[in-house]
């Protein structure tokens, strides 16, 4: 996997094992996200939620991110990540935390140093293992939410399945949504007359 753009554009990063049931952010994707959060990033606090191999936390950091805290369950990917950020200069920047995304979440800003984040993105796992669906993105918003992460003005954004309904937690809205192949990214704000991303907003 590569850095797109930023101070280590074109620097690569490792991946994980292809046993680890991880499915990676494609580059195609990656390349959108970050065109629609274009101006967003540079100086963001980034939360990295289901974070697999850190790509989108790393990619945020090399555009200028000011910190990123990714939190997984799988430890193998805790040691894969440290030693992405270790080898891309960035341990300084980042932190990686052992945790379920899908339970109470309250503990993050004590862990992190960080009350509220300007981004958050999440990109659970679709299916398990005997290719059942999960559908763990609404749940996960719903605790993001609880735990107060997302600051006033920062957008969430969850990559999930076509086929999973995902709808906003209480007090959010969802203000922008992309298809790629099997793939959405929905975006989502607190609630109130804000602009889209990459469209009145900032570009």
């Amino acid at each position: 996997m590569r850095i797109i753009a930023g101070s280590l554009r074109g620097r690569s990063i490792r991946g994980s094992g292809k046993d680890w049931g991880v499915r990676p952010i494609s580059g195609r994707i990656k390349q959108s996200l970050f065109d629609i959060l274009t101006g967003l990033v540079p100086g963001a606090r980034l939360l990295d939620l289901f974070a697999g191999t850190g790509a989108v936390g790393i990619e945020a950091l090399s555009r200028g991110a000011a910190f990123v805290f990714f939190i997984d369950l799988d430890r193998r990917c805790m040691d894969l990540i440290n030693g992405n950020l270790a080898a891309s200069g960035f341990a300084d920047r980042g932190r990686v935390h052992f945790g379920d995304v899908l339970s109470d979440l309250s503990w993050v800003p004590f862990r992190s140093g960080t009350t509220q984040y300007d981004l958050i993105f999440m990109g659970p796992p679709y299916k398990d293992a005997m290719k059942k669906p999960l559908a763990y993105s609404a749940p996960a918003l719903a605790r993001v939410a609880a735990a107060g992460l997302l600051a006033p003005r920062g957008w969430a954004v969850c990559q999930h399945h076509v086929k999973e309904a995902v709808a906003a937690p209480a007090g959010w809205s969802m203000v922008r949504q992309e298809k790629y192949g099997d793939t959405f990214l929905s975006f989502f704000r607190h609630a109130g007359p804000r602009p889209q991303p990459g469209a009145a907003g900032p570009a």
